[in-house]
């Protein structure tokens, strides 16, 4: 029991220091946004590099443009590293992202955790209806990833360097200050289906989620249970938020499963249920699992900076020019919509 709460504890800990960075990240960018509203009249904060967390597809197709042309496009690159180090964390550690550093998830969780305070326990989706609901992340990650793939190297370049990506972060953060009547009404739809339904926006709607499940899948690292030693008393199987059924398994693979150790955390009985790798005699605990993930995330962030490749090529000059324009139509999205 005391492994469990230190466990929570830890990931809480960890959660709650990405949430504040985050919120920290959004502020610092809304007082850089009214700095070039005002034409410089307030004062100035330098514009957060990290707010490029928040534009996946165009870190997607960043990424994939570098691939094929071999040329990094530096309006947005901090987003690609970020991207690029939550790929090799779910690649290493599952969806460990997903569950210790998210802040969609953590807040996703905590509705759930709420409604369960609430109501006493939260509904659970029957199979019959939850494998198709699961598959919906996988159809809009398929939806974006084909049309980012079928695009030629020419194409990605014009909409990497478009007037419209170079102020992709400023068009994200109006979205959320000048909210439509329709946006408010499906967060609030998914805010009152995450007090009912455990991680509904994690289990049934993230593409991002989806997209790590798949190459988490490959992971070295996966909760293992030594089947001479466990009791059936399906702990592991109760605690599990992804509702897999841990106590029936030699080795959870399940894309679903987000590293969280809940589960080798309540097991009453030591070295049986262990997140290790295959063959490997040392389990990774909580601390450990924290640190390779902190060291991942933060190494290749410390690379790109020192590498020169974490500030955008687009000067303050320029984004004060696109923001006294952004009513043009070139600030449209390319594809006319």
């Amino acid at each position: 029991m005391k492994s469990f709460k230190f466990n929570n504890r830890l990931r809480l800990i960890s959660q709650l220091f990405f949430l504040f960075l985050t919120i920290w990240i959004g502020i610092e960018f809304f007082f850089y946004y009214n700095f070039l509203y005002t034409e410089g009249k307030t004062f100035y904060i330098p514009r957060p590099s990290g707010v490029e967390a928040f534009l996946p597809i165009s870190s997607i197709m960043n990424l994939l443009y570098w691939v094929i042309s071999g040329e990094l496009s530096l309006v947005h690159p901090a987003g690609v590293f970020i991207l690029i180090s939550i790929l090799i964390i779910s690649l290493v550690f599952k969806k460990s992202f997903c569950s210790w550093v998210c802040p969609v998830g953590f807040v996703s969780e905590s509705l759930g955790e709420y409604g369960k305070k609430i109501f006493g326990k939260n509904l659970k989706i029957i199979k019959f209806l939850d494998y198709p609901l699961r598959s919906l992340k996988y159809l809009l990650l398929m939806f974006f990833l084909y049309a980012i793939f079928s695009m030629s190297v020419n194409s990605l370049y014009s909409f990497l360097e478009s007037p419209y990506n170079k102020i992709a972060d400023i068009k994200m953060l109006l979205f959320f200050m000048n909210m439509s009547k329709f946006t408010a009404i499906v967060l609030i739809v998914l805010v009152i289906a995450s007090i009912f339904i455990y991680n509904f926006w994690c289990r049934y709607l993230c593409p991002y989620g989806a997209l790590l499940g798949i190459i988490s899948y490959f992971s070295p690292f996966k909760i293992r249970r030594n089947k001479e030693t466990c009791t059936d008393c399906k702990a592991c199987t109760g605690i599990c938020p992804s509702y897999i059924l841990v106590h029936k398994l030699d080795v959870v693979k399940s894309d679903e499963c987000m590293s969280c150790l809940k589960c080798s955390s309540v097991c009453p009985v030591s070295n049986t249920l262990e997140y290790k790798l295959i063959k490997s005699k040392i389990n990774f605990d909580s601390k450990k699992l924290i640190f390779g993930i902190l060291i991942l995330y933060f190494g290749i962030i410390f690379f790109a900076m020192i590498s020169g490749l974490w500030k955008s090529s687009v000067s303050d000059f320029e984004y004060m020019r696109h923001v006294k324009n952004l009513n043009s139509f070139i600030y449209s999205h390319p594809s006319g919509f």
